[in-house]
C-alpha cells in the first residue's frame, strides 16, 4: 500500500509540475495537488496543518507584508523614483553589468541577512524597479536577483555551517566550515549572475522593455535625500547584523554580557521595524499626507498577502501532500543508502529535493546526519561532504518555482515564479557540477 501511495504522490507530482508549466494558476495547482495527495493518502490534516500553520507563520509574513507595505510608501512619495534617476545616470555607461551586478549585490547582503525569502524583499524592492527602469523585462529583473540569494552560505550564521561544526566535526569553530565553503560558494555566485545575464541576452529580455508598462514615475531631477531614504532599511539591517556578531549575547563562559540601553534596542530591530522607520522618513522627508501614507502602507502588506502569501501557503500544503505519500521520506532514504554513489547523491540529493519542496533544508540535514559522517568511507571529509550537501540544497532551492523567495521577487516583478526559475536554473545546473568537483577533487 505503502509503495502504492508513494506511486501516485510521484504521479501528482509530474502532472502539477505539467499545469504548472503550461500556466496554469499557481495556488490552484499546488492546493488540489497537495489535498488530493494528502487525500489519497488518508492524511487530509497534514494538508489542513500546512495550511494553517502557513497562515500565520511570522518567519515569512512579518518581514514579506512589511517589506511590500514600506513599497507601496515609496511609489507613493516617489522616493523610488528619485533613487532610480539618480543611479541610471551613472549606469548608462556600465548597463552591461547591471544584471550580473544585481545577483552579486544580492549574495552580499545575504551574508548578514541570511534568510532568502528577506534578503528578496529587501534588495529586490530596491533593485527590480532599479532593473526594470534601464529597460530589463520584468522577469529577467526578478531572476536577477533571486540568482544571489544563497550567499548565506559565506555566512557564519548559516544554520547549516553551524549544524556541520557543532555536531559533524564535534564543537569546531564555525569559521572553519566558512573557510571550505567560501571559495566554492563565491565561484557559483558569479557563475549564477553571469549565467542569468547570458539568458536574459539569448531571450532579449536585457533591454528594450518600457517601464511605463509598469507604471514606474517618471521624474526629471533627482532629490539625494529622497533617493537614500530607499536604501536606508539595508544599511540598518546590515549595522544590526554586524552587532549581533561583534557583541554577542553571551559570552565564551556561556554568561549574559550587558551592554547600554541604546545597544540594545538596536541590535533588536527586526526587517519589519526597519522598514517602519523608512517608511516614516519618507513620509517626513517629502511631507506626504500621513492618512495616505498610513493607507498605502497597509494596502501594501495586504495585496501581497493575497498574490505572494497566497502561494507561499499553497506551496506548504503541496509539501505536506508530498509528506502524505511518503514521498520525502523515501527521498531522504534513497539519500542515506547512497553507498558508494554518496559523493553524487550529496550534490543531486539535496539539489532535486530542494527543487521539489522549495527547501533545500529536509535533504540536506537528513543526509548530513545519516551520509556525511562517514565521508571518510567515500574518499571525502566530512566538511567537504557536508558542505557539499549545503551548498547543494542551497543550488537546488534558487532554481525552485515554490520557494519563498522567489515568490517575493515574483511577487515585487509582477511575474510567475515558474518563468524566473527558467531563467535561474542554467546557473545552478552548472554550478553543482563545479562544487561537485571541487568538493571531491580539488578541496
Amino acid at each position: 500500500m505503502e509503495s502504492l501511495l508513494l506511486w501516485v504522490g510521484i504521479a501528482i507530482v509530474f502532472i502539477a509540475v505539467y499545469f504548472l508549466v503550461k500556466g496554469t494558476e499557481t495556488r490552484l495547482v499546488l492546493l488540489t495537488a497537495g489535498f488530493a495527495m494528502a487525500i489519497i493518502s488518508m492524511k487530509p490534516m497534514l494538508a489542513f496543518k500546512a495550511f494553517s500553520d502557513r497562515m500565520v507563520y511570522g518567519g515569512l509574513i512579518e518581514p514579506i507584508l512589511s517589506v511590500m507595505g514600506f513599497a507601496y510608501v515609496m511609489k507613493l512619495t516617489k522616493c523610488d523614483a528619485h533613487l532610480i534617476h539618480l543611479l541610471s545616470g551613472g549606469l548608462s555607461k556600465a548597463k552591461w553589468l547591471l544584471i550580473p551586478g544585481a545577483g552579486i549585490v544580492t549574495a552580499i547582503v545575504n551574508i548578514p541577512l541570511t534568510s532568502a525569502a528577506g534578503v528578496s524583499a529587501a534588495v529586490g524592492a530596491i533593485l527590480i524597479p532599479l532593473l526594470i527602469s534601464s529597460g530589463c523585462r520584468p522577469t529577467l529583473a526578478a531572476a536577477a536577483v533571486y540568482t544571489g540569494t544563497f550567499g548565506s552560505m559565506l555566512s557564519p550564521g548559516n544554520s547549516h555551517s553551524v549544524f556541520i561544526a557543532g555536531k559533524l566535526l564535534n564543537g569546531a569553530p564555525v569559521m572553519d566550515v566558512v573557510r571550505v565553503v567560501f571559495w566554492p560558494s563565491l565561484i557559483c555566485v558569479v557563475i549564477g549572475a553571469i549565467s542569468v545575464t547570458i539568458v536574459g541576452i539569448l531571450l532579449k529580455e536585457n533591454k528594450g522593455f518600457s517601464s511605463d508598462e509598469y507604471g514606474m514615475a517618471k521624474i526629471e531631477k533627482s532629490n539625494i535625500i529622497f533617493a537614500l531614504i530607499p536604501l536606508l532599511p539595508i544599511f540598518i539591517l546590515v549595522l544590526v547584523a554586524w552587532l549581533n556578531i561583534e557583541y554577542p549575547t553571551k559570552g565564551a563562559d556561556g554568561a549574559a554580557i550587558a551592554y547600554p540601553g541604546w545597544l540594545v534596542g538596536l541590535k533588536s530591530l527586526r526587517i519589519s521595524h526597519c522598514m517602519l522607520i523608512g517608511a516614516f522618513l519618507a513620509m517626513l522627508a517629502t511631507r506626504t499626507n500621513p492618512t495616505k501614507a498610513v493607507d498605502q502602507f497597509f494596502r501594501g502588506a495586504g495585496d501581497v498577502y493575497a498574490s505572494v502569501m497566497g502561494i507561499i501557503i499553497s506551496a506548504a500544503v503541496f509539501v505536506g501532500g508530498l509528506n502524505a505519500c511518503g514521498v520525502v521520506a523515501e527521498f531522504n532514504d534513497i539519500l542515506r543508502n547512497a553507498g558508494d554513489l554518496a559523493k553524487y547523491a550529496a550534490t543531486w540529493g539535496p539539489m532535486i529535493l530542494a527543487v521539489v519542496v522549495g527547501s533545500g533544508d529536509a535533504a540536506t540535514l537528513a543526509f548530513n546526519e545519516a551520509v556525511s559522517p562517514h565521508a571518510a568511507d567515500y574518499g571525502m571529509t566530512v566538511v567537504n561532504m557536508g558542505s557539499l550537501a549545503n551548498l547543494a540544497g542551497a543550488l537546488g532551492r534558487t532554481c525552485s518555482p515554490l520557494a519563498g523567495g522567489i515568490i517575493v521577487c515574483a511577487g515585487l516583478a509582477k511575474v510567475s515564479t515558474m518563468e524566473i526559475a527558467k531563467r535561474t536554473a542554467p546557473g545552478m545546473i552548472i554550478s553543482s557540477f563545479v562544487a561537485l568537483f571541487w568538493f571531491a577533487y580539488v578541496a
